[in-house]
């Protein structure tokens, strides 16, 4: 390089912007028009799972007013409750009512939904919810890796393009909720330093709760209403669930679940990567069995 060459100037930098913040999704962003509806209406195990995911969203309102109560000592939990995480889950189930009635117009969602909920309001209590703060957090953890992997699942198996762009953007809200409840446990368990002992029995009850409450609850009531649907076959309520069980469980993302569940338990890395093989592997038989 010539020592005597002039100095070369470089043009002043660019203030650093503030990145704008996310907007998030609407009803407005989901042409509903642009279903393909013969795509989709003939998928008897398709109309199952999206009407019952539909009540379930639509009902979280229930269980917002319980975890705010419960949250009342913790403001800035209970402010993203009630003003992020039910909007967003309200918000999923207007969409997928929206897409049920456009596909399935001749269920009567609106009377199937009030009987779903009168059971299921019934059975959402605070006394439900575990007792330390930090443990429910954990719990919901494990509620939002189900709902993460499950919409996963659904937008991998749609056969049409509508589903896939919804079950999309509700798949990266859970993602979303998961974080913020996985971090809002960190938040509490820094001064609690719960035992793993303990976060694991949190785990296991909330784990062994997914299959046998709301998915069971919603079911049985689509079940019930498709029933009296005319020109409807009749099929026993145990073998769609086991139909069910078995479509879905068998296509879960597994792996990324199982990684989702354990990270409340803060093991080495070494040790998870040991277990998650395994607890894959048990996780998937208990789900499809």
């Amino acid at each position: 390089m010539d020592r005597f060459a002039p100095p070369i100037l470089l043009p002043p930098a660019r203030p650093r912007q503030a990145t704008a913040p996310s907007v998030h999704w609407t009803l407005d962003w989901i042409d509903f028009s642009r279903i393909d509806i013969a795509a989709v209406h003939d998928h008897i195990d398709l109309f199952y799972l999206l009407v019952s995911a539909s009540f379930i969203e639509s009902g979280s309102h229930t269980y917002t007013r319980n975890l705010v109560e419960h949250y009342d000592a913790y403001p800035q939990i209970a402010d993203w409750l009630e003003h992020q995480w039910e909007p967003e889950e309200l918000q999923h189930g207007r969409a997928l009512k929206t897409y049920v009635q456009t596909v399935w117009p001749d269920f009567d969602w609106d009377t199937a939904y009030a009987a779903f909920f009168d059971e299921y309001s019934r059975l959402c209590t605070v006394e439900d919810l575990e007792d330390d703060r930090a443990l429910e957090l954990v719990a919901r953890c494990v509620v939002e890796t189900g709902t993460a992997t499950y919409y996963r699942t659904l937008r991998d198996l749609s056969p049409e393009p509508v589903l896939t762009e919804l079950t999309e953007h509700i798949r990266t809200d859970e993602v979303q909720h998961y974080k913020h409840f996985y971090r809002y446990f960190k938040e509490l368990n820094a001064d609690r330093k719960l035992s793993r002992a303990r976060i694991l029995g949190a785990l296991k009850r909330r784990l062994l709760e997914l299959r046998t409450s709301d998915s069971d609850i919603a079911l049985r009531h689509v079940w019930a209403f498709r029933q009296a649907m005319p020109g409807v076959d009749h099929e026993p309520f145990e073998q769609v669930c086991q139909r069910l069980y078995q479509y879905v469980g068998a296509r879960l993302p597994m792996d990324q679940a199982v990684k989702m569940l354990l990270k409340p338990l803060g093991l080495p890395h070494r040790m998870e990567h040991w277990i998650e093989r395994p607890l894959t592997h048990i996780a998937r038989r208990a789900i499809t069995a």
